[in-house]
C-alpha cells in the first residue's frame, strides 16, 4: 500500500470536495435476484452469505476506485482487498472478520471458515485493514429490510454492503441490498456500475 497525492489522481475533484464534508457518505438501494445463490447454499456445505461476500469481494476486485480509499486526511492505494463479515459470537456479542479476497474459490471458503471460526472462538475481531482495502458487509438474516444507511463516525471510511433475509417469490429469490460508499473513493455512477456487476456475478456464479 503507498499514499498518493490526491492532486495526481483521477480523485483529486473529489478530495477537495469531500473529504472535509460532515456526511461524505452515500448510500445507494437495489434488489439482487439471488436465485442462484439460495440454489448454490441448499445443495451443499455452502454458506449464502459467504457466496455473496465471494462474489461482492470479486466484483469489486475489477473496479479500480476500489483499491484506493481515504484513511484520514489522506488517500491510500492498496494492492489487495478483503471482505468484511460479523461474526456472532458465543456470549450473545459480534466481531468483525476480515476475509483476504481469493479470485479461488476453495481458498476463500477455507479462510472464511477458518477465520470465521477463529473469531467466533476468541471473540477477537481479524483485521486486515492495515494491508488491504475493506469491503465491509453486515448481514441481518432475522427479518426482511428494504434497506439501511449505516453510521458515519468519521474514522470509518470503507464501503459497506447491507442486506437481510432473502424473499422469496415464485421459483425466483430476492435480496434487497444497500451499499454505502464514500465520495471521495468513487462517484455514484462507480457505485451502480459495481452494483449492476454484481448482479451479474451473482447470476453466472460458478464456485
Amino acid at each position: 500500500m503507498e499514499e498518493l497525492d490526491p492532486r495526481q489522481t483521477p480523485r483529486a475533484a473529489a478530495f477537495e470536495l469531500w473529504m472535509r464534508a460532515p456526511m461524505p457518505m452515500v448510500t445507494l438501494f437495489k434488489t439482487l435476484d439471488v436465485t442462484r445463490l439460495v440454489r448454490l447454499s441448499r445443495r451443499g456445505d455452502l454458506k449464502f452469505n459467504m457466496l455473496l461476500c465471494w462474489c461482492a469481494g470479486r466484483t469489486a476486485s475489477r473496479v479500480e476506485e476500489f483499491y484506493t480509499l481515504p484513511v484520514g486526511d489522506r488517500l491510500i492505494r492498496y494492492d489487495a482487498l478483503a471482505v468484511d463479515t460479523v461474526v456472532a459470537l458465543r456470549d450473545g456479542g459480534i466481531a468483525t472478520c476480515d476475509i483476504p479476497l481469493s479470485q479461488d474459490f476453495p481458498q476463500f471458503r477455507r479462510d472464511y471458515l477458518t477465520l470465521t471460526a477463529q473469531v467466533r472462538e476468541t471473540g477477537r475481531p481479524h483485521d486486515l485493514g492495515e494491508t488491504h482495502m475493506v469491503l465491509g458487509t453486515s448481514a441481518l438474516p432475522q427479518t426482511e429490510i428494504d434497506g439501511a444507511v449505516n453510521i458515519y463516525a468519521g474514522c470509518f471510511n470503507n464501503p459497506f454492503l447491507i442486506w437481510g433475509k432473502y424473499r422469496r417469490g415464485f421459483r425466483r429469490f430476492s435480496l434487497p441490498v444497500s451499499f454505502q460508499f464514500h465520495h471521495t473513493q468513487m462517484d455514484g455512477g462507480h457505485a451502480a456500475r459495481f452494483l449492476e456487476a454484481l448482479q451479474e456475478e451473482v447470476r453466472t456464479l460458478h464456485p
